[in-house]
């Protein structure tokens, strides 16, 4: 294997929304929970925010939470930094192992809580009330608790969202199409977007304690400033996802439930997102799920629901990554039905979509399609050239050389049919109810 690849400097893609979108925006991100609680007063912290390090330092943790560091500084504004080896900080990030986040809160890969500065204390702290967002009246301390034996890109996810949701927005919104605060999980490091939704949390204009509506006229002169495009820009006013789909889709997403649940409650979110005439990520995200838990069951359903979802974030300004993940699924099936040059057209500039958003599990998966394809249509030098240019973005992503061998031993089975690109099958002459390898882990995956 190669040395492990590692991103540099983020460049990230400046939000183009209306500031009347942004203070909705903004006001439900901060003054409400995951849950739909109203929060009772806006919190931030309120002087200088110093981190500390806290159990075994994976070998990428620095360097990544230096360049999250940075950016917060840079884009947002924060006085922010790492404190020296042996001081306390105000944010505590804890790295434990990923079976003890998961006895502590099922179903969660990292979390933030406040009032405490280890893991340790976190029941005697929920039980005394102190873990309760809605209680704080600034944030003061707290912790965040990450996976200490999670791939690298992972364990970066956790530092970007959780430090995020430490110093602003608590809440996630499946509208928002460029944003980490989102649960569809397709963005992986805070957006353009997101570090403007900080800067006006940060805003002096602001400050803990404020209510909702005292933050509400705040907003429109600290837009103008943060945003003046966005005052001459057309509100989309997208509706808000109603409860009972919200519950659908999290529960096709919730990996303790039954596989036949998830099934259910994937097409319940497809029906009430059709129901309500989406046409947004909403729409495209809830055809995506369902293809997901349903590609061993019934390819040919799978297939089209992936196309469905591929052709809405096609459509859409601000999904790009979107639009690469499914496509990246595409290539998958075009692969196994042995269809590489259609496989090659789909993933045309993928690589360089998850490059530019420094996603390395979809740019090494990227890459190793394309190699397979190339080498199906005996491009074998090129192909194999592509296919070790994936491997150290796979270390990166996939987190070990075993995870990254799997990966490649399942990408070389697909068109083992195909003996050279003279025997290559047309597209017109193959089913999509042939054997389809399960999608690789390039995108949001359902448990």
């Amino acid at each position: 294997m190669p040395p492990m690849q590692l991103f540099g400097a983020v460049s990230p893609v400046a939000p183009k929304i209306s500031n009347i979108d942004l203070a909705r925006d903004v006001l439900d991100l901060t003054m409400q929970l995951e849950s739909g609680r109203t929060l009772p007063r806006f919190t931030r912290f309120e002087g200088p925010i110093r981190i500390s390090l806290k159990g075994p330092e994976p070998p990428t943790l620095r360097h990544d939470l230096a360049q999250v560091i940075d950016r917060l500084r840079r884009e947002a504004g924060l006085d922010i930094a790492l404190q020296p080896d042996g001081q306390i900080g105000n944010i505590v990030i804890q790295t434990v192992p990923e079976a003890e986040i998961r006895r502590q809160l099922p179903g969660a890969a990292c979390f933030v809580v406040p009032g405490i500065a280890d893991l340790s204390q976190y029941r005697a702290a929920q039980r005394q009330g102190l873990t309760d967002w809605a209680s704080l009246d600034e944030r003061r301390n707290l912790a965040i608790i990450v996976p200490a034996n999670q791939p690298p890109q992972e364990l970066r996810d956790c530092l970007n969202e959780e430090l995020a949701q430490s110093l602003g927005p608590l809440d996630d919104l499946y509208r928002l199409p460029d944003s980490t605060f989102n649960d569809d999980n397709i963005h992986s490091i805070l957006t353009g977007f997101d570090m403007l939704v900080l800067r006006v949390t940060y805003a002096p204009e602001l400050h803990s304690g404020m209510t909702r509506d005292e933050v509400g006229a705040a907003l429109p002169a600290i837009l103008s400033r943060l945003n003046p495009e966005g005052d001459r820009l057309p509100a989309r006013n997208t509706p808000a996802s109603p409860p009972e789909w919200r519950a659908a889709i999290s529960e096709a997403l919730a990996e303790g439930s039954s596989s036949s649940g998830r099934r259910r409650a994937a097409q319940r979110a497809v029906e009430i997102a059709e129901a309500a005439g989406w046409q947004d990520t909403r729409m495209a995200f809830a055809y995506f799920t369902r293809a997901r838990l349903e590609q061993d069951r019934d390819p040919e359903g799978a297939l089209r629901d992936l196309s469905r979802a591929h052709r809405l974030y096609a459509s859409l300004p601000d999904t790009r990554l979107h639009e690469a993940t499914t496509a990246t699924q595409l290539a998958v099936f075009a692969l196994a039905s042995g269809d590489p040059e259609a496989a090659l057209a789909l993933l045309k500039g993928r690589d360089a979509v998850a490059l530019r958003y420094q996603n390395a599990a979809l740019l090494s998966s990227v890459l190793m399609l394309q190699g397979r394809a190339e080498i199906l249509l005996g491009r074998t030098d090129a192909g194999k050239a592509l296919i070790r240019k994936s491997l150290g973005w796979g270390l990166y992503g996939f987190g070990s050389a075993e995870a990254v061998q799997a990966q490649l031993t399942q990408v070389e089975g697909m068109g083992q049919g195909l003996e050279d690109s003279a025997a290559a099958l047309a597209p017109d002459t193959v089913t999509t109810a042939q054997a389809v390898p399960a999608a690789l882990p390039t995108g949001p995956a359902p448990g």
